[in-house]
């Protein structure tokens, strides 16, 4: 199963590309199947919202026209806070979502792209509060599929190098709720585009992941252009070999199928 599971097309905020310029650009690539997740960010300072009604008439419209080519799942990425995971689970129970991505892109409304979460604090003090607003997140909403770059704050930490081993005791309790809520991960290969050196999440997070005996993995380009779609997927593929998974997942109506890696 060659598959796709994290894109965004001009639903997204973020995106101007057609959805059907990406449809294409699988196909052309050779993908079995791909499921955008256009953002989501019912902020507290700011609101990016996706025209679901808009975007679900066009997947389905795309889907009909390449049956047979490729199929097209309906997934999406919410960016959850604490205090907007009632409008999340809204949005949830009024559409029907092949995939979720629960993502963190902002706490109590500061972003981290722009240094606003970080400032004024210590290396040590916003890795940590980064990782624990997942862990907070997770207890007040669990309508997910996978957890989204899950070590992204080192994408934005301008500290540079913090080692994983201090923040693993607060991954491991991340880890041991998904997988007890049967929730998982996914490798995204933005980490490349971003010329990041470890893997998104590091491949010592993906091992404690593996140890812990989480099976639910998710392979995602987290892709804004055509170029980047399904980028470098075989050297992730092989990573996550090396690592020990033996498995990758796809999603239909928000239930995992397991496939060969």
């Amino acid at each position: 199963m060659f598959a796709d599971y994290h894109l965004h097309t001009s639903f997204s905020d973020d995106s101007r590309t057609p959805m059907e310029d990406m449809v294409l650009r699988a196909i052309h690539l050779g993908l079995d199947e791909v499921c955008f997740t256009e953002h989501v960010d019912h902020g507290i300072k700011t609101v990016l919202n996706c025209d679901y009604a808009a975007y679900f008439a066009e997947a389905a419209r795309l889907q009909e026209k390449y049956a047979g080519r490729i199929v097209i799942r309906r997934g999406i990425e919410f960016g959850v806070q604490t205090g907007t995971a009632r409008q999340f689970r809204a949005d949830f129970d009024q559409w029907p979502f092949d995939f979720v991505i629960l993502s963190n892109h902002q706490v109590d409304g500061r972003e981290f792209w722009n240094q606003e979460f970080q400032k004024g604090k210590t290396q040590e003090e916003f890795q940590t509060a980064y990782y624990q607003a997942i862990l907070d997140v997770m207890e007040v909403y669990s309508a997910y599929s996978v957890l989204g770059h899950l070590d992204m704050i080192k994408r934005y930490d301008r500290c540079g190098d913090y080692p994983d081993e201090k923040i693993l005791p607060l991954v491991e309790k991340i880890l041991r709720k998904a997988i007890a809520e049967s929730r998982g991960i996914e490798l995204n290969t933005s980490c490349f585009k971003y010329g990041l050196k470890d893997l998104t999440p590091s491949r010592r997070i993906l091992e404690l992941y593996r140890d812990l005996g989480g099976r639910v993995l998710t392979l995602g380009s987290d892709s804004h252009e055509t170029e980047h779609l399904a980028d470098r997927f075989g050297e992730a593929r092989r990573e996550l070999r090396r690592i020990g998974f033996r498995e990758l997942c796809t999603f239909r109506r928000m239930e995992p199928v397991f496939h060969p890696l």
